[in-house]
Order: C-alpha cells, then sequence, then structure tokens
C-alpha cells in the first residue's frame, strides 16, 4: 500500500482526491494550513482514515512531519482567486510559488517517485482561435482601448473576428493575472524539479471545477458557486462583460480521478497535461442552467458590462492528451451534475459575498 501525501487536502478538489485514493486501498496523509476563507469546517470533513498535518506550505518543519514516509505527493495547496490575486499580491506569490519551493526542497533526498501538481487553464490566458482563413493563433490579446469600449471579443492581427476552438498544451503561455504567474511558476517548478532529481512529475492543467463542496461564501472561488451563492439568497448572478465569454466545466469527482491516474500511469511522467470536460459554454447560459436547477428561473442575471483585469475571454479544452496518456474520460456533464449539486447547495447554504468581491475590485480600479 503507498502512502500519498496530499498537500491542500481539506480543500474542495483536495478531499474529492482523498476519498478517490483512499478506495483504491492507499494511505493519505493531509498538510493543509485551513484557513478560514476557503474551508470553514472543512476539517471535520475529511475521512477519518485520513492522517491531517495542520501547517502553511512554508513552514519546513510542518512539511518535513507531512513528508516523513511518503511514497508520492498530490500538491493541491494554493491560493486560489485571479480578482484577488491582482491586489494580494504577495499573498499569492508567497502561499503558491515559495510554498512549492519548500516542499520541492524538503524533498530532495527523500524516496518520493512521483509528484503531481495542479496547474490551472489560467495559464494559456486567451484560448486557440481560428482566423477567418482558418489559421490557428497560439497567441491573441485584447486590448484594452478595446475592452472600455465594449469590444469584448480578441480581434486578430488585421482587425479581423476570430473564431475560438479547443485548447491544446502546445498552445503557448500567455500570464494575464498575477493567479496565472504563480500557477505556472508552480509547474515548471515541479518539472524542472523533476527533471533534476529523478522524480516523475506531471502536471495537470484543470478547467472549471465545480460539484459539492466548493467554498460557497468565498466570492473568489469558481463561478459556479459564486452563482449559486446569489441565487442561493435570491440575488441575479453578476456577469462580468456581456455573458457570452466561453469556459469548459469539469466535474469534480472526474478531476479526483485524473489525478490518481497521473499518479499510476507511466506515460503521464515530464507532461503537462489539460483536465476538462471538453465542452464549452457560455456563462450566461451556465447561470441561466443553474437558476433552472435551483428552482429560481425567473432570476435572470445582472449583465454588468464591464470587464475584470486578468479575466480573458475564451478558453476551453482539449483534452485528447488526457485520454491517451492517462485514459481519462468524463463521466460527468454539466448538464446532468447540475442538479446534485444545487441540492447540495439548498441543504448547505450560502453567504453572498458578490457584491463585496465586485466592490474590493472596483476600489482598486480593477474592473473597467
Amino acid at each position: 500500500m503507498a502512502t500519498i501525501l496530499v498537500t491542500g487536502g481539506c480543500g474542495f478538489i483536495g478531499r474529492h482526491v482523498v476519498e478517490e485514493l483512499l478506495e483504491q486501498g492507499n494511505g493519505v496523509r493531509i498538510l493543509d494550513a485551513l484557513i478560514d476563507q476557503v474551508h470553514g469546517d472543512a476539517e471535520a470533513m475529511v475521512p477519518e482514515a485520513a492522517e491531517v498535518v495542520r501547517g502553511d506550505m512554508r513552514d519546513k518543519a510542518a512539511v518535513e512531519e507531512a513528508l516523513d514516509g511518503v511514497d508520492a505527493v498530490i500538491h493541491l495547496a494554493a491560493e486560489v482567486g485571479v480578482g484577488q490575486s491582482m491586489y494580494e499580491i504577495a499573498r499569492y506569490v508567497g502561499g503558491n510559488d515559495l510554498g512549492t519551493a519548500v516542499l520541492l526542497e524538503t524533498m530532495i533526498g527523500r524516496p518520493v517517485r512521483r509528484i503531481v501538481v495542479a496547474s490551472s487553464m489560467s495559464v494559456y490566458g486567451e484560448g486557440r482561435y481560428l482566423t477567418s482563413g482558418g489559421e490557428q493563433l497560439g497567441f491573441v490579446r485584447r486590448r484594452s482601448e478595446h475592452i472600455k469600449a465594449g469590444q469584448w471579443d480578441p480581434l486578430g492581427p488585421d482587425g479581423e473576428v476570430l473564431t475560438p476552438v479547443a485548447t491544446d498544451e502546445e498552445k503557448p503561455v500567455d500570464l494575464a493575472s498575477i493567479y496565472a504567474l504563480t500557477k505556472y511558476a508552480q509547474e515548471k517548478q515541479v518539472l524542472i524539479f523533476g527533471e533534476a532529481y529523478g522524480v516523475e512529475a506531471v502536471a495537470l492543467r484543470l478547467f472549471n471545477v465545480f460539484g459539492a463542496g466548493q467554498a460557497l461564501s468565498n466570492p473568489y472561488t469558481g463561478v459556479l458557486a459564486n452563482f449559486a451563492s446569489r441565487l442561493a439568497n435570491s440575488q441575479a448572478p453578476m456577469i462580468f462583460e456581456d455573458g457570452r465569454q466561453r469556459r469548459d466545466f469539469v466535474h469534480v469527482r472526474d478531476v479526483a480521478r485524473a489525478f490518481r491516474l497521473a499518479l499510476e500511469k507511466p506515460d503521464a511522467a515530464g507532461h503537462v497535461i489539460n483536465i476538462g470536460s471538453g465542452q464549452a459554454y457560455t456563462i450566461a447560459e451556465v447561470a441561466a442552467l443553474l437558476a433552472e436547477a435551483m428552482g429560481v428561473p425567473h432570476i435572470a442575471p445582472e449583465i454588468l458590462n464591464k470587464a475584470r483585469s486578468g479575466d480573458i475571454r475564451n478558453c476551453f479544452a482539449d483534452i485528447s492528451k488526457a485520454r491517451e496518456l492517462l485514459g481519462f474520460e468524463p463521466r460527468y456533464r454539466l448538464e446532468n451534475a447540475l442538479e446534485p449539486f444545487a441540492e447540495w447547495v439548498r441543504s448547505t447554504g450560502a453567504i453572498d459575498r458578490g457584491a463585496e468581491m465586485k466592490r474590493q475590485l472596483e476600489e482598486r480600479g480593477l474592473v473597467s
């Protein structure tokens, strides 16, 4: 039986990863700081079979304790939130990048065979696009003057309209937020370390993860959790821009299985791999689907026609590599998984802090 350390294992994704590993007969230890913004009473929801070490990733003594006797590591611990990262910069760089550095440094000389790190689709910036002539563009970025004028969609080199297409791992990285910068640094640290020390390393670039257990009262968590918090309090979901931006939503149970497969599959070592559903949804469409699932279809979203600094327009996953290297196939679709999510939201309750989040961003000039 392998013993696996899951950093951030008390978090939303972490708890499902821990359950997945335990079901396969592994021993699991968790290292988690259990910060209030993310967790609340999350520790109580961790399976009893998992050992919990409470500590910050930057605390080498805590990391040493957590690594003792461990065969493999799944590194999920991170500050999460594109908007918040743009003003709590030291917190994000310290927690994500320095925390990862401490983990890797402490692993030197230990018999850890493989490490899998959670990266993010945010590292891509804008996803892939096609020109009207069928040329695939790897680097597309919106101009601030166009955004301020309400021109939400990026344009091609000659000002032409572009068509968004699925984004594969070969798409060049384009870091549009501090959060994206820290996630890219995390994945590169892990891959460089693995190459240098002979540790098998894998980076999973997660798209928008949803499911029961999200931190509903944390306004910087996923968009579905934000919408659910608003709807549960009879408030309209707030949508930046015009609501037609497209994202890929992947269920947390599929993500948990992907992490287990990334530990098990020999061919995954050394690779960066997208984990998504392979489907694209507009944000307005998602808000309407969730309102229907929650039984409040009359609550229409509030379209803000304003943009947040660091946001991108379109990005959804090409998961061909995950299929090839991991044997990964999503089992849940957004359309079929929202009813259980809505039921969980109704039974849990949520404090709506969406307006507070918007105010914090506006006060700092991060909404235009």
